[in-house]
């Protein structure tokens, strides 16, 4: 990465966890990165102390040690991911009850799910490319308060298109933390086991997806949270959308307490003093109470790939830095996988979040028997008379479906680094659009239920396969840009979709169902292209 001193110097010095440590002395070094070099050119020290080791990055995780640091980052960044995805489902959980507030037809409503996919296609790219020259951490702390801060503001909106533009601005800032969370996770992971803690971090999606549905089932229905401000109803459905910010708030402060910046970044932006001081406070946590101390080592940083961003900060405007990125992943050795990575992300973020975010309002007109698409004659304006009072059932079969996410994050652990990522995507993606299909065939509430939550737990499984696999296929000084833009491209799709829904909902139900079952087989196929990553080290 490039060096940029000023900014990062203060920054990483502040979290609890780079506090006072003894600063080695910096060294350069221009000898090409080697992962797990034996050679003479990496000494151990002798006895006067007078040699110092120089380890590559893989080399200094793996001296680290495994243990409380990993858990800690495990929970904040699980905490943070758990935040976006509450932050992005709760608009399809208060759709059948708020449509009544805002006077919501079904395409203002697709409009509105869509809302918050179009500021994360907004976000992704800018937020990625901060992320690769300004640091994960401070990014991951900014993007995060604009999520929870006008995600919370959304929840006064007396108006339609002031509660769109919010939620609009809230998903810019959910566009930089989803894909920047990933890539800072997957930089602190000894090589090993990477793969099982990536799956693991994903898993807090689905604690994300229970606690947004758990929310609503307690607090939409209940009549105590109706109250007047001013001119503005304050029904139930305002209080969830409030509740709903605070995880992405709190997963700010503890980013900004506790995290310390990404040592990979460190090392690429030619700071080795900073990513020595980071190293040398997860072994203080890894190895607590058992006495020992890190042996004094130096790094050895590939200088190449340390002048390659300065090269590029100071080349042309954004949109030629985008052409530079665009034209490094889409050439040479990467081609083949970023266009299968392009084709997978499009089908899967058309088909999950194009369904996923209509769930409640298809099981509310699933109320009276039959299936998803069986009770759509009617407009969904001349429906308003019957969203008071709140159907509790929507909100508890809700809560199920996000629930049936556990055996699918159960499995996705315990078999990503024994499969791999590659055959845990496809395979995934195949049985999830069978599961759609089956939705759209079946005549009886309960048929839909059973599919729901069969495509809510495999579904998962290839979301988190997408993340191992994302975060291994590119090299540092490109993994936070090339996800931001192949996350900004699900984006497009999940706008598509959400507007799709919203179109054809009322009249022609059976299109876009059938046509995200399509697009998923697209993408299982598709993903068979993609190489095997299995236990790869970071470059």
């Amino acid at each position: 990465m490039f060096r940029h001193v000023h900014a990062v110097d203060a920054e990483a010095r502040e979290p609890l966890l780079t506090g006072a440590h003894p600063q080695p002395p910096e060294r350069d070094s221009d000898e090409g990165e080697t992962i797990f070099d034996e050679s003479p050119s990496n000494p151990h020290c002798d006895a006067g102390g007078s040699a110092e080791r120089r380890l590559t990055f893989e080399e200094a995780v793996e001296e680290t040690g495994f243990g409380l640091f990993h858990w800690l980052l495990l929970l904040v960044c699980g905490w943070a991911n758990a935040s976006d995805a509450v932050e992005i489902l709760c608009v399809s959980f208060l759709l059948p009850t708020a449509r009544c507030d805002l006077q919501l037809s079904s395409s203002d409503m697709g409009l509105l799910t869509a809302s918050i996919f179009l500021g994360m296609m907004v976000g992704g790219y800018a937020w990625g490319y901060l992320a690769d020259r300004r640091g994960r951490r401070r990014v991951l702390v900014v993007s995060l308060t604009v999520n929870g801060v006008f995600g919370g503001l959304a929840a006064a909106a007396p108006w339609f298109w002031l509660f769109l533009l919010l939620r609009f601005i809230s998903g810019i800032g959910v566009g930089g933390s989803i894909p920047v969370i990933f890539s800072y996770f997957s930089e602190f992971m000894p090589r090993l086991r990477r793969g099982a803690m990536i799956s693991a971090l994903a898993t807090f999606w689905m604690a994300g997806n229970i606690l947004a549905a758990g929310l609503a089932w307690l607090v939409i229905p209940r009549t105590w949270a109706h109250f007047s401000l001013g001119t503005l109803d304050f029904q139930s459905w305002r209080l969830f959308v409030v509740l709903c910010s605070v995880p992405s708030l709190s997963s700010a402060v503890l980013f900004r307490v506790l995290m310390p910046e990404s040592p990979k970044f460190l090392m690429e932006a030619g700071q080795e003093k900073e990513a020595i001081r980071v190293f040398q406070a997860m072994f203080k946590m890894n190895m607590w109470g058992k006495g020992t101390n890190l042996p004094e080592f130096g790094l050895r940083a590939n200088s190449k790939q340390r002048g390659q961003p300065e090269e590029s900060r100071s080349r042309g405007s954004r949109r030629e830095r985008l052409a530079v990125i665009l034209k490094t992943i889409f050439n040479g050795s990467l081609k083949s996988r970023s266009i299968a990575l392009l084709v997978v992300f499009y089908c899967i973020s058309f088909g999950y979040y194009g369904l996923w975010m209509w769930f409640p309002e298809l099981f509310e007109r699933m109320e009276n028997g039959g299936s998803p698409c069986a009770n759509v004659s009617v407009p969904s304006l001349l429906r308003n008379h019957s969203c008071y009072p709140v159907k509790t059932a929507v909100y508890a079969e809700g809560f199920v479906i996000a629930a049936s996410n556990l055996p699918g994050n159960i499995f996705s652990i315990f078999m990503i680094d024994r499969l791999g990522g590659k055959a845990l995507l496809s395979g995934s993606l195949l049985a999830s659009s069978l599961s759609i299909f089956l939705i759209y065939v079946v005549q009886t509430k309960v048929q839909s239920l059973v599919l729901s939550c069969v495509f809510s737990g495999v579904s998962v499984i290839t979301w988190n396969a997408l993340d191992v696999l994302g975060t291994e296929l590119y090299p540092t000084q490109l993994r936070s840009s090339a996800l931001g833009f192949f996350t900004g491209v699900g984006r497009v799709a999940a706008i598509t979709g959400n507007l799709a829904f919203g179109r054809l909902v009322d009249t022609n139900c059976a299109v876009p169902v059938l046509l995200v079952s399509a697009l998923l087989l697209t993408g299982g196929l598709v993903a068979l292209v993609l190489p095997q990553t299995r236990q790869t080290e970071l470059t």
